[in-house]
């Protein structure tokens, strides 16, 4: 959502073939992607949108957030390694906190120092460019983060079956916090677990 706030022409196509995407799901792709376009190209229209979204994306995770640390609070947590002696419990603040903060100020360092001193170091030269819905950029390519999702649309000649295959690559990362739930704990070296991490590794 972020990558189209600033509407250049890398934001504006990219915004086009991700939204594009949706137009493969059978019967009523073409009127999800209208939908999401709010007429029948990306505009401005688009725009306000995603930077809706954009914007109260963050409160939506900072709830999230405040709901994972009730139910924490009242259900407790569970050990990785399935011991429940109480010899081998920690305290959480002082030893936990101290290393969740200097991780924090780290990341927060190096984040302020791109933000302020090198804005465009990661940026692409294209988006300098305005946006122009006549004029498609000569290098259309995904960022680096995006490459795994590229070469499996690209290894699929098929459209909806290479969207399908894309979309469960990332779904395949939501199955991670299943790997430690209680059921398993009755496993001291977590047997099922280590083969389902693996496979996954394995796997990509």
């Amino acid at each position: 959502l972020g990558y189209v706030v600033p509407w250049g022409q890398k934001s504006f196509w990219g915004a086009t073939v991700i939204t594009n995407l949706l137009s493969a799901i059978p019967y009523v792709g073409t009127d999800v992607v209208q939908w999401v376009w709010g007429g029948f190209s990306v505009s401005g229209a688009t725009l306000t949108r995603f930077f809706s979204l954009h914007f109260l994306f963050p409160f939506i995770l900072a709830i999230l957030v405040v709901v994972h640390l009730i139910y924490l609070h009242i259900e407790g947590s569970n050990s990785p390694v399935g011991s429940k002696t109480p010899v081998d419990d920690v305290v959480f603040h002082v030893y936990y906190t101290s290393k969740d903060w200097y991780g924090i100020v780290v990341t927060l360092m190096l984040l302020s120092v791109i933000v302020y001193l090198m804005p465009n170091l990661l940026g692409d030269p294209e988006n300098f460019i305005q946006a122009n819905s006549l004029v498609t950029p000569v290098h259309i390519q995904p960022e680096w983060y995006f490459l795994f999702a590229y070469a499996i649309l690209r290894s699929i000649p098929n459209k909806f079956g290479g969207v399908v295959s894309m979309f469960f690559s990332i779904l395949i990362l939501f199955f991670f916090p299943l790997l430690h739930r209680s059921w398993l704990l009755w496993l001291p070296i977590h047997l099922f677990g280590h083969m389902d991490f693996w496979s996954f590794i394995v796997n990509f």
